[in-house]
């Protein structure tokens, strides 16, 4: 994939501050040599995500599956059924072995809590060269 001078809009959504800002230093501003830089947009509630999607497009969306009340695997399940070519989504479950249930709400991608900063940075990597190459 060549660079692209397109800033690439990710949501993350995660009732927890701190996971929000472990998701945000993970990713940093460039992820990689070949993903032009990114702007990140965070959601602490549901509605402020389904607000989010519905107003502008994102590249990716990177959902938290421990956000209470509304966990990430049922806003993934609802933006996949209700948003047409929706952005992928990465979630961030609570253990490893949860990956099928992520898969069944329409994840693309799924990283365990505790975030382990290479793994989500591959994952979203991944995701945003599979999106920039589909949309160029």
């Amino acid at each position: 994939m060549e660079n692209s001078n397109r800033v690439l809009k990710v949501l993350v959504y995660s009732d927890d501050q701190a996971v929000r800002a472990s998701i945000r230093t993970s990713l940093g501003r460039k992820p990689a040599e070949n993903i032009s830089d990114v702007d990140i947009f965070e959601c602490a509630t549901e509605p402020a995500v389904i607000t989010a999607v519905d107003s502008k497009p994102f590249d990716l969306i990177i959902l938290d599956g421990e956000a209470v009340p509304a966990g990430g695997m049922g806003v993934a399940r609802q933006l996949k059924d209700e948003i047409f070519n929706c952005a992928p989504v990465l979630l961030i479950v609570g253990r490893a072995a949860d990956a099928w249930l992520a898969t069944w709400s329409g994840a693309d991608a799924v990283v365990a809590h505790p975030i382990d900063p290479r793994a989500l940075v591959k994952a979203a990597v991944e995701l945003l060269e599979a999106r920039t190459s589909v949309v160029r």
